[in-house]
């Protein structure tokens, strides 16, 4: 029998019983293109992809770009789901800090 918890709240849900949800997501690196110019039409892109792929294989440690995405899945059971729906980035829980001014 396959034994699930809320990721959440470590309530067990079980199966038949509870209703249980899945979220899933995915944090990755964005590069947003630049403005596309007359020079850029001029270039000779198969050039620049040779010398990119020479550049590769030179520097077999480049960037690591597995840290760069990462995928994320949780169980939920209905009560956290509900919250999760209300409030997927906890922004109102993250902004409820008061700090003294002291």
């Amino acid at each position: 029998m396959l034994h699930v918890t809320c990721d959440l709240c470590g309530k067990d849900i079980r199966p038949g019983e509870d209703h249980r949800f899945v979220v899933k997501m995915e944090a990755f690196a964005v590069s947003d293109p630049a403005e596309l110019t007359e020079a850029d039409l001029d270039e000779d892109h198969m050039e620049a992809i040779s010398a990119l792929l020479r550049d590769m294989e030179e520097n077999e440690n480049g960037p690591d770009l597995a840290e760069a995405r990462k995928k994320f899945r949780f169980d939920l059971c209905s009560d956290c789901h509900h919250r999760f729906m209300l409030n997927p980035l906890a922004k109102e829980t993250a902004q409820k800090f008061d700090f003294s001014k002291n």
